[in-house]
């Protein structure tokens, strides 16, 4: 059980059980964090794809809720309630998502409805957009929804046959009308092709922090079905064309390990002027084996703060995660074992320190960091260079193994 599992991510928020991926309509509602994923409630593999949901009034301590949005038989969703947003219409909170009717290939923008506490939904049965008329589009999904200039746009991330992304821009006349205008941005050469090089760019993302506008995409490659890593163009967005055009001047990565994809951000706003994001970690270096007799797999990182500064998209943890440091365990030593029971820590380097999985006489360096701060929770190691440069990878505990640091360094055991 995962409760027992040295490998489970205690601190991350998410169920006991079962399969979680992409987070999906993260919002702040009325003091009130919501944060919803990609669930599959009854086993460790990606399927029967629900949305679960939790919530938090800080950042870090988590309350898992129903369950949001379910697959039905008969609906444009029977396959799947994939990913999405939530964004308000009026006062009336509104989760747009992928409904997947038989195969992916086959997909509807799908709404659904609450009220303010986000915890009982109706589902419309038919969805507002479908595929759009163009034939050599072969992939759409997960739409997005933001303002530019005082109208409402969403975009949805595509690839066309040919193995070009693109990004799909539509109008929304209503929350529930929507035209499409065509292309947004495609990635077949220039900027878009050496920053974001894929064949389907997934949960694309685009909202303005400290002035800069940022289009955030999930790189997915046709060929092997392969997540490949979360990068981001920034650029110019104006009116133009039949409706928006967005220039790629520039670009980078989100996280520069091989352990995260598909994050959402939630842009800033008066009642919470952070631009805010989590990240969907998965299992693909454990054991399938291990998985399934573990029962559970996929993690959501730490909340984190995203700025714009010298030129560059930055991210840190939130300031409310320093509130689980619970004691303090070693202040300086060279080397530090980390106490078998003590199964999420953290590492504060000045100077250069590193993260070593131990098990008998073999040893991995999970981490290498000079100046920065590594946190770790069973098997989830987020990495946070002192420049900004963030770094997510996973390594696997287990009743016999233990964690050293190495450097001299503060380590303090974190607990909620």
């Amino acid at each position: 059980m995962s409760t027992t599992d040295p490998a489970f991510p205690a601190l991350h928020g998410r169920p006991d059980q079962g399969w979680i991926n992409d987070p999906n309509g993260c919002t702040y509602v009325d003091g009130t964090h919501h944060v919803f994923f990609q669930l599959n409630p009854d086993a460790p593999t990606h399927g029967n794809i629900h949305w679960g949901h939790a919530t938090s009034t800080d950042l870090v301590r988590w309350t898992q809720q129903p369950i949001a949005l379910f697959p039905r038989i008969g609906a444009a969703d029977a396959a799947g309630v994939w990913s999405g947003v939530i964004a308000l219409d009026g006062d009336v909170p509104t989760a747009y998502y992928t409904g997947i009717a038989e195969t992916e290939h086959d997909s509807q923008v799908m709404t659904a409805t609450s009220n303010r506490a986000l915890l009982e939904w109706k589902q419309e049965q038919h969805g507002i957009v479908g595929m759009p008329e163009e034939p050599n589009i072969g992939d759409v999904r997960d739409p997005f929804l933001f303002t530019f200039n005082g109208s409402q746009y969403a975009i949805q991330g595509a690839g066309y046959k040919d193995g070009t992304p693109v990004i799909l821009l539509y109008r929304c006349h209503t929350m529930t009308q929507w035209e499409y205008l065509g292309p947004l941005v495609t990635g077949g050469a220039g900027v878009a092709a050496e920053w974001a090089p894929a064949q389907i760019w997934e949960c694309p993302q685009l909202f303005r922090v400290d002035g800069q506008w940022v289009l955030m995409l999930s790189l997915w490659n046709l060929d092997n079905h392969d997540l490949d890593r979360v990068t981001y163009l920034t650029g110019e967005l104006s009116e133009g064309g039949a409706g928006l055009k967005f220039l790629p001047t520039g670009g980078g990565l989100i996280d520069d390990g091989p352990d995260f994809y598909a994050p959402q951000v939630v842009a800033s706003t008066a009642a919470e002027p952070r631009t805010l994001m989590w990240g969907w970690s998965w299992e693909k270096s454990r054991p399938e084996a291990d998985i399934h007799a573990s029962g559970w797999a996929g993690v959501l990182t730490y909340a984190r703060e995203l700025s714009f500064r010298d030129g560059a998209l930055v991210s840190a943890p939130v300031a409310e995660v320093d509130t689980l440091r619970a004691a303090l365990m070693s202040d300086g030593a060279e080397t530090f074992t980390v106490p078998v029971q003590t199964r999420a820590f953290e590492v504060l380097a000045a100077g250069v320190a590193e993260l070593v999985l131990v098990d008998g006489g073999s040893e991995r360096v999970v981490a290498r960091i000079t100046a920065g701060r590594i946190l770790v929770d069973g098997s989830l190691i987020e990495i946070f260079a002192a420049g900004g440069t963030a770094r997510t990878i996973r390594a696997y505990p287990t009743a016999t193994s233990r964690f050293e640091v190495r450097g001299e360094v503060v380590v303090n055991a974190l607990a909620l």
